[in-house]
């Protein structure tokens, strides 16, 4: 999971031209085959297209369901996954209707989910990846809620996990409502916890209790390792969030 933070000219140094390869080299580097990204613009995803060969991804812009505005976008290795189908839905009252704003959000907000197959397993299962508003409390708890609700119509008996930038902690009712029915990867890894807590930096120093990003898993699904990735260039981030890495076994 990997807010990699809109194309916002006024971050100066910490823009998006200037950090663009560095979110490109985490992915690589650390080797991993899906993404959930938050915040990507459709220029984004073509550069991480440009950058990343092995990869492509599936996705649509919150704003129009189209290419306008941010998307929750998963990306995946073309090497080793077919993407069979892939979908949207909106966080609100009319999941279907594009740009649709839900309960008392401060913007449109949306849930990306794509059925892949694994060219090596031969094993089929569903990617789900969202980012929750950052005001809005009741919207982020009935986003938890739909999201329980939908998984099922779209998932069916498949395996299924979850990648998100919830913008909650742990001790919020919005979590706690997806923990009731997920795992997080976080305490289910039989390795245990790799690096700090925290995922948001702000391009600053991490400040403690700053988790707000996640992997869940279906129960059933082994972890084998899970992460926080703080990788920086000369003091610099790749992105306002640290990428969630875990490594799972279905």
């Amino acid at each position: 999971s990997f807010n990699i933070r809109y194309n916002e000219p006024r971050d100066g140094v910490n823009a998006w031209p200037n950090r663009k390869q560095k979110a490109a080299d985490v992915i690589r580097f650390h080797k991993a085959d899906l993404i959930g990204v938050q915040e990507a613009q459709i220029g984004q995803l073509r550069d991480l297209e440009k950058l990343l060969p092995d990869f492509a991804w599936c996705g649509v812009g919150r704003t129009d369901g189209k290419e306008d505005g941010e998307f929750s976008a998963i990306l995946f290795r073309k090497s080793r996954f077919r993407l069979l189908e892939t979908g949207t839905f909106w966080l609100s009252e009319s999941p279907d209707k594009p740009g649709s704003m839900g309960w008392d959000a401060a913007y449109p907000r949306i849930v990306t989910w794509a059925r892949f197959r694994d060219n090596r397993s031969k094993r089929t299962f569903v990617h789900f990846n969202t980012h929750f508003d950052h005001r809005g409390e009741k919207a982020r708890i009935e986003s938890a809620k739909l999201i329980l609700e939908k998984i099922p119509a779209i998932a069916g008996r498949l395996p299924y996990f979850l990648t998100g930038d919830l913008n909650v902690t742990e001790d919020t009712e919005a979590y706690k409502t997806l923990a009731a029915t997920l795992k997080d990867a976080r305490y289910t890894s039989t390795n245990g916890h790799f690096g700090g807590e925290s995922t948001f930096s702000a391009f600053k120093e991490l400040s403690p209790g700053m988790k707000i990003d996640y992997i869940f898993v279906q129960d059933g699904i082994m972890v084998r390792e899970h992460g926080v990735l703080s990788d920086r260039w000369d003091g610099l981030w790749a992105s306002d969030h640290l990428p969630v890495l875990a490594e799972i076994e279905i």
